[in-house]
């Protein structure tokens, strides 16, 4: 990837949305939820503290599953695909093993 995110930039490929409901019906486009979760594919070299200057690294790292808020980030395309990208701080957190389907 010719991508490399600044400062505490990540960069995330949104999980798709469900096609269909628990209940088995075809969601349509319009009315499918926003995804809220998704893979770290790139992650910047983190934040500078104010009072030192040091570079702070972040707590995500490539190939996280993560959580963030719905509309958090912005819609961009690499490479004629579309990803999120958001501050670390927009994210709410880590996607354990165990807790992903």
């Amino acid at each position: 990837m010719n991508f490399k995110p600044l400062q505490d930039n990540i960069l995330i490929k949104e999980s798709k949305p469900e096609e269909k409901s628990k209940g088995g019906i075809i969601i349509p486009d319009a009315a499918k939820e926003k995804p809220q979760e998704g893979e770290v594919i790139a992650v910047g070299p983190g934040k500078k503290s104010k009072k030192t200057g040091e570079t702070l690294p972040p707590d995500v790292k490539v190939g996280d599953m993560v959580l963030y808020g719905k509309w958090s980030g912005n819609e961009i395309k690499v490479e004629g695909k579309e990803y999120r990208l958001m501050k670390e701080s927009d994210i709410i957190g880590i996607l354990e093993d165990e807790l992903v389907d």
